[in-house]
């Protein structure tokens, strides 16, 4: 039985409401799956949006009220998703199964995303993996949600590194959330799993993956350098299986009024801080979504300063068996009597 696919990437950038960016990522998959697209990924942190240039009126032993003020606009746009923020729970099972209880008078937990993406899933027929920041009790993830259209959510994993000043808005995520997940699409069985960001710089965890099996490895991101590339080449041989990379292109005027310092009216917001018109023009992320081959082959991408873009290409997923001729980092080429890995929390056999 042949063993392809349709796989895309959406080059998209946040929009002012989660609502309307919720809306747009509908509108994307109806136009992935006009396109006969299988499976679409989108940029970390999509939904919630990731605030870049924002420092949260924070320093070293100080916080500004602004900054405050700014995070509690950010904890509002994020979605909640009706998890928990423990780690033997959250983003596992019991909130997967729909075990966690919900409260009375309630139709569903949390505020309804998870339900929406179902629905957009089931009605266009595409596997949606979708970055986004959830809140869960006072606390903010960067998390990724895959969503099969006929079974809903199967899984979702939360940054288990936040970079930078991330680290002070977005909390560790647990490593129990690196389990990849299964699905089978036209006959073909995907083992899928995300590494998000600069968790790819991880050597270690990029092998928990590999160490899984999968043959699709997911990178949303939000590292627009042009080292970003080689690094999604390197995963892809090293994994010999296909990668797909999603991120953000934004222009200054598409970030939020409270990044910005500006208001919705073009006013001042607490800060005080304008930008000129010349300024909002300016890039604050120049995208780079692309897909990678098993053999380290750009297919497609990276696509460059285009704010709303849709990257789409037919693959083989035989020709991951085909990479494994001659390397199987976590098989036969791992020396496994020599070199261990254990992640605590974090079941490293390949899923059935």
């Amino acid at each position: 039985m042949p063993q392809k696919l349709k796989l895309a990437v959406a080059q998209k950038h946040t929009l002012s409401t989660t609502a309307e960016t919720l809306r747009d990522l509908e509108d994307t998959a109806r136009e992935a799956a006009y396109a006969d697209v299988d499976l679409i990924l989108f940029p970390e942190a999509y939904l919630g949006g990731y605030p870049r240039t924002c420092s949260f009126g924070a320093a070293v032993g100080n916080r500004e009220p602004i900054g405050r003020e700014q995070f509690l606009a950010y904890f509002h746009d994020a979605v909640d998703l009706g998890d928990t923020p423990k780690g033997d729970e959250g983003s596992g099972e019991y909130w997967i199964e729909r075990k966690l209880p919900v409260a009375k008078g309630s139709k569903y937990r949390g505020d309804g995303t998870r339900e929406q993406l179902e629905r957009i899933a089931s009605e266009t027929g595409v596997f949606i993996v979708t970055g986004l920041v959830e809140k869960a009790a006072g606390s903010l993830y960067c998390a990724v949600v895959y969503v099969c259209p006929q079974r809903g959510v199967i899984g979702k994993r939360r940054k288990v590194m936040p970079t930078g000043s991330e680290r002070l808005i977005w909390a560790q995520g647990s490593t129990r959330t690196l389990r990849a997940v299964t699905t089978t699409i036209k006959g073909v069985k995907l083992t899928l799993a995300a590494a998000i960001c600069w968790e790819n710089y991880m050597p270690l965890l990029r092998y928990s993956l590999y160490s899984q099996n999968v043959n699709l490895y997911l990178a949303p991101t939000a590292d627009f350098r042009p080292t970003w590339l080689p690094l999604m080449q390197t995963a892809a041989t090293e994994g010999r299986a296909f990668v797909l990379s999603s991120n953000q292109c934004t222009k200054k005027r598409h970030l939020p009024a409270w990044v910005r310092g500006t208001t919705q009216t073009g006013g001042t917001y607490a800060s005080g801080k304008t930008t000129s018109t010349e300024d909002d023009e300016e890039y604050a992320s120049r995208g780079g979504s692309c897909i990678i081959s098993p053999f380290g082959e750009v297919l497609k991408g990276p696509l460059w300063e285009v704010t709303d873009g849709l990257l789409a290409v037919d693959v083989d997923f035989e020709d991951c068996e085909r990479g494994r001729l001659d390397l199987d980092v976590a098989g036969s080429y791992s020396r496994s009597d020599s070199f261990h890995l254990r992640v605590d929390g974090l079941d490293l056999t390949p899923p059935p």
